[in-house]
């Protein structure tokens, strides 16, 4: 792979940080490293990789300089669309279980729907919905999402497979997805029932603690038949895979299914987990991903819609005390772009965290 293609961690993220925060001369210097090396449309395409990630990027910008860069990135989406789609549904015939990078948000078609969203194409974003539709539908006594892979990328798989939580690589991922489609009044046949399904998966795996609300990062088969998770506590709150993340896409879902008691109980877990400082110590740096910045991209959006005040400035002056780590790497979602992005831009550019 082509580091300069990466959202995450190369030269396309920040050609997007140049952008949102208007140094064009800086971000088209991004963007021709970025493509130096021509666009990705093979298998690892993904919002964080190859020609969609570069077409999110290029669709903060209308100059018309680059107008043919966004049609040909915007084609190469659809292309890399249709191939994932093909290769799902041919997946959902054979009754077979999923790895989570089908349907995620970093590598999956859920992450593939966010750029379609920004792009515009929602023809094509309707056919992403019908299948996270389809990925929902329970099978025996597992849910649709239940993977084979583990969890972490240098683990053998739990026997039985796993469920995961989590924003990035979760089923989270997808309801905030379904939510914000919902909201903008793109629907699918069985759009709400979807939603309805990882709703109750979720409210199932609801857990408290010392006052706290919160959500295992995954469970597995053992888990699921004790009716217990093996983690018996909130981990870090971080973005990706914590009750921050999770509760944000609770709070989409009670927006768009108008229902207050499910935003208000999202709310109330993210105020918990900000309130809390044994969670808060558990952020060790300042990325997106697993940091400050990410609890604090999070915050503002939760707190921007809350039907109830929640304490921001706890959050804001986490992340402004937040130290650079000794080898803090330059991406977007572990590094030092990320980093500065959430303190120097107030725009959409959050929808590759699913958070608008």
């Amino acid at each position: 792979m082509t580091a300069g293609q990466s959202l995450a961690e190369g030269a396309a993220g920040i050609a997007l940080l140049h952008l949102e925060t208007g140094n064009r001369p800086a971000a088209y210097e991004a963007l021709r490293h970025a493509t130096a090396g021509g666009l990705s449309i093979a298998e690892g395409a993904s919002l964080f990789y190859g020609a969609p990630a570069l077409a999110f990027v290029l669709a903060t910008t209308d100059h018309p300089g680059l107008a043919q860069a966004r049609a040909a990135t915007a084609h190469g989406t659809a292309t890399v669309t249709l191939r994932r789609l093909d290769a799902a549904h041919h997946r959902l015939d054979q009754h077979q279980q999923p790895h989570y990078a089908e349907y995620d948000l970093i590598r999956g078609l859920t992450g593939l729907g966010v750029v379609l969203r920004r792009l515009g194409n929602h023809d094509l974003l309707r056919q992403v919905l019908d299948y996270l539709v389809r990925l929902t539908e329970p099978r025996d006594e597992l849910p649709g999402w239940w993977c084979w892979n583990a969890p972490e990328h240098r683990q053998p798989p739990p026997a039985g497979g796993h469920a995961n939580f989590g924003m990035a690589h979760g089923i989270t991922g997808p309801l905030s997805l379904l939510a914000l489609t919902l909201r903008d009044g793109i629907t699918v046949a069985g759009h709400t029932t979807a939603i309805n399904r990882i709703s109750r998966w979720l409210d199932t795996w609801q857990q408290h603690t010392d006052g706290t609300i919160w959500w295992p990062q995954t469970i597995t088969l053992t888990d699921l038949h004790r009716a217990t998770p093996a983690q018996q506590t909130p981990l870090r709150p971080s973005w990706c895979y914590g009750t921050p993340g999770i509760a944000r896409a609770q709070q989409l879902t009670g927006q768009a299914l108008h229902d207050t008691t499910r935003q208000h109980l999202a709310e109330t877990a993210f105020t918990t987990c900000v309130t809390d400082p044994g969670q808060l110590r558990r952020l060790t740096d300042r990325g997106l991903c697993h940091g400050t910045a990410g609890l604090l991209a999070t915050a503002r959006r939760i707190t921007s819609d809350a039907v109830t005040p929640i304490p921001l400035d706890i959050v804001d002056d986490l992340h402004r005390q937040a130290t650079p780590t000794p080898h803090e790497p330059e991406g977007l979602l572990d590094g030092k772009t990320g980093a500065d992005l959430v303190t120097a831009a107030a725009t959409a550019w959050d929808a590759c965290l699913l958070l608008t």
